[in-house]
């Protein structure tokens, strides 16, 4: 997976060139997010945790051991980035610095966002609650979303987010509320 991540600097990032991409903060996040993760699904939860708030401390960029991180994930310019614990990221995702994938904290069970394959998600934009987003979705910066699902292929921008282009075609349509249990 670390070899997917890597290719994935280059094939998001302009401006990677040599071995620069081993500097990147969002690299050693995913790396040692990775190793957490493990350790966490083995019940070493507080080491996991130790390892994640070194992390948090050197990079700035906060990924929870329990959250689910696919492979080819990008995370440019991640200070400030937020990943909860239920959060599941899909493959071939880019995230950009601020990013929020966030519980609303009135939830128990699944809490926090699930991202379809080929997600962007930009600068600043919060994305909060158990909510799916489908796959090729691109999210604008500082959009804001709320227990609301985005279906494949929309762009979704605004505060609160509305999907402005779906399949192709532009369109404008709110995001519809979608109910999801409190378990």
């Amino acid at each position: 997976m670390i070899r997917d991540d890597f290719k994935a600097i280059y094939r998001n990032d302009p401006a990677a060139r040599g071995l620069e991409p081993i500097l990147y903060a969002g690299l050693h996040a995913i790396f040692w997010q990775r190793l957490a993760h493990r350790l966490y699904k083995w019940e070493l939860r507080f080491i996991a945790r130790l390892i994640s708030q070194l992390t948090r401390f050197f990079t700035g960029i906060e990924i929870h051991p329990g959250a689910t991180l696919g492979k080819g994930l990008f995370i440019d310019h991640g200070m400030g980035l937020v990943v909860g614990e239920t959060t599941e990221i899909g493959e071939n995702c880019v995230l950009f610095h601020n990013v929020t994938l966030g519980g609303t904290g009135k939830h128990a069970g699944k809490r926090h966002p699930t991202l379809g394959n080929n997600v962007l998600v930009g600068t600043g934009a919060i994305i909060l609650g158990p909510v799916n987003i489908g796959n090729n979705v691109y999210i604008g910066a500082n959009t804001f979303i709320y227990m609301c699902d985005v279906p494949d292929n929309a762009t979704v921008v605004g505060t609160p987010g509305r999907i402005v282009r779906l399949d192709g075609r532009a369109v404008d349509l709110p995001l519809p509320r979608t109910v999801h249990s409190t378990e």
